[in-house]
C-alpha cells in the first residue's frame, strides 16, 4: 500500500536506532534514490520527541525502538498492527505518521527466493511443515508472520520455557528450515552460531537454513550448515529487500525489483575480503599490496598484524615458543581482521594447517591461492621453510591450498600481474 509523500522539498530520510556504527543502510538507500539519508541515534528518551516533531519525511527503524515507533505513528498498516512493531515510517504532507513493517515483505521476498533456489517452487514447499526461528525479538514477529502467510508451522526457540535450544533435538527433530534472528554470529562476534553443527546434524527433516544476520557475510549458522551441505543464506537478500519496499513507501512509487539483486551484487563485492593463502614465498605480501592499490582497498599482512598484536615476530615465536603456541596465536590474529569487512588480506603459508582457519577466513571472503613453481619459492627468514625443507611442505600443504581456495591464480612472474589477474576474475 502506498501511501502520500510531502510535496517537491528535499526529503531527508533514515536509520533510528540506538548504536549505529556499522549500518549498510546509506549506502543502500544511496542506490535505490531515498537520498539523502542519515543515521539518527537516539536514546531512549529522545526518541518520542524525534518522531513526532523532527523534520524527517522517511526513515526506518531498527532495534531497541520497533514497538515504540509503532505506538508513535498516527496510522498503521494490517501488519504493524497485527504484529506491534514497525520498522519504517512515513511522515505525510498533513503531518500525520505512517507506520509499515517492510521487515516481513523483506524476509518473504528472501524466502521466496530462497526456496525456488533450492526445491524450485515458493508457496508449497513449506506447506504444513515445521519452522524453528532462533530468538523471540522484533525480527522473530517479523519472520514467524512471513512464514505462517505460506501455511508454515512455527516454533520460537528461545533461552527459556519449553522450547529452548536444549530441547531442540528432542522435540523438534521433525523440523525442516531453520530461521535465526538472534544476533549471535554478528560482527564483531563471528562466527560464532546459536546452535552447533552435530546438532544440525541430529535433524534429519532439515531441508535448508536461514539467517537474518548479514554481517559478516557467512554466519557461523550459515557456515555449519554449508560444512553438512545443506542450502543457506544470511540476512543480506533481506536487509535490501526490505529497504526496497521501504524506499517505495518514502518516495511514493514503485521501483525496478531488480535493484535488490544489483544493490546484493554491489554491497558483496565492496565488503568480501580478498584472502591471499599460498606457499612460503609465493608473492602473496607483494601482490596483495599492488591489487589493494587497484582496488583501493586497506591491505593486511597477517605476518606483521602478528609482530604488533604479540610483540614479536612469527619467525621470533616458532624459535623461542614453537609452533603450536605460534599456531595458536596466529589463529587470533587472523579472527581479528578476517571478520572485517572490504580487505586485501595476506596470510602466512601454514595457515592452512589449522582447520579452524577455513571458516574464519571464508565467512567474509573470497579465497585465493597464489600457486608459484616450487623452485622459485623465496625461503628467507622462515623458520619451517629452512628446517622442513620447500619440498617437504609443499608435499604437506599443497591439497590444502587447493581445497581451500574459491580461485587459483597461477603466478604471472611479477606481483602487478598477479593482482591484476585477480582484479579481472573478481571483478574487483
Amino acid at each position: 500500500m502506498m501511501t502520500p509523500q510531502t510535496g517537491t522539498s528535499p526529503s531527508t530520510f533514515g536509520l533510528l536506532g540506538r548504536k549505529l556504527g556499522h549500518s549498510w543502510s546509506p549506502r543502500i538507500h544511496a542506490m535505490l534514490g531515498s537520498i539523502p539519508y542519515e543515521l539518527f541515534e537516539r536514546e531512549p528518551d529522545e526518541v518520542a520527541d524525534f518522531v513526532r516533531a523532527g523534520t524527517w519525511q522517511g526513515i526506518n527503524v531498527t532495534i531497541p525502538y520497533k514497538r515504540l515507533a509503532a505506538d508513535l505513528a498516527d496510522e498503521v498498516s494490517p501488519r504493524v498492527k497485527r504484529l506491534g512493531v514497525a520498522n519504517t515510517l512515513v511522515r505525510r504532507s498533513d503531518g500525520t505518521i505512517y507506520a509499515d513493517n517492510t521487515d516481513v515483505l523483506g524476509f518473504s521476498w528472501m524466502l521466496e527466493r530462497f526456496l525456488r533456489r533450492t526445491s524450485g517452487t515458493e508457496s508449497y514447499a513449506l506447506h504444513s511443515k515445521k519452522a524453528l526461528i532462533l530468538g523471540s525479538g522484533g525480527a522473530c514477529q517479523a519472520v514467524r508472520a512471513a512464514l505462517e502467510e505460506l501455511g508454515c508451522s512455527t516454533v520460537v526457540i528461545s533461552r527459556t520455557g519449553t522450547d529452548t535450544y536444549e530441547t531442540i533435538e528432542e522435540r523438534h527433530a521433525d523440523a525442516s528450515l531453520i530461521v535465526n534472528t538472534t544476533p549471535v554470529g554478528m560482527y564483531p562476534d563471528c562466527p560464532r552460531s546459536p546452535l552447533s553443527q552435530s546438532l544440525l546434524e541430529h535433524l534429519p527433516n532439515l531441508v535448508g537454513v536461514l539467517d537474518v544476520v548479514y554481517n559478516p557475510e557467512r554466519t557461523g549458522l550459515c557456515l555449519a550448515a554449508e560444512n553438512l551441505g545443506l542450502p543457506c543464506e544470511s540476512g543480506l537478500g533481506m536487509l535490501v529487500s526490505q529497504a526496497f519496499f521501504a524506499s517505495q513507501l518514502f518516495q511514493d512509487k514503485l521501483l525496478d525489483e531488480s535493484l535488490v539483486r544489483t544493490i546484493e551484487d554491489a554491497i558483496r563485492s565492496q565488503t568480501r575480503n580478498v584472502i591471499l593463502i599460498g606457499m612460503p614465498g609465493s608473492g602473496k605480501t607483494s601482490a596483495g599490496r599492488k591489487l589493494a592499490r587497484l582496488t583501493h582497498r586497506p591491505f593486511v599482512d597477517l605476518d606483521d598484524c602478528f609482530s604488533v598484536d604479540h610483540g614479536m615476530t612469527p619467525a621470533e615465536c616458532i624459535r623461542t615458543q614453537g609452533e603450536p603456541e605460534f599456531r595458536r596465536l596466529e589463529t587470533q590474529t587472523a579472527a581479528s581482521y578476517a571478520a572485517r569487512s572490504g580487505l586485501v588480506i595476506a596470510t602466512g603459508g601454514g595457515i592452512v594447517t589449522q582447520p579452524r582457519n577455513y571458516d574464519i577466513l571464508h565467512q567474509n571472503g573470497t579465497i585465493v591461492m597464489l600457486d608459484r613453481v616450487i623452485d622459485e619459492l623465496l625461503i628467507g627468514d622462515r623458520p619451517l621453510s629452512q628446517t622442513k625443507g620447500i619440498a617437504q611442505l609443499a608435499q604437506e600443504r599443497m591439497y590444502l591450498y587447493h581445497s581451500w581456495a574459491d580461485i587459483v591464480i597461477r603466478c604471472t612472474g611479477s606481483a602487478a600481474g598477479d593482482a591484476q589477474e585477480i582484479q579481472r576474475l573478481l571483478a574487483l
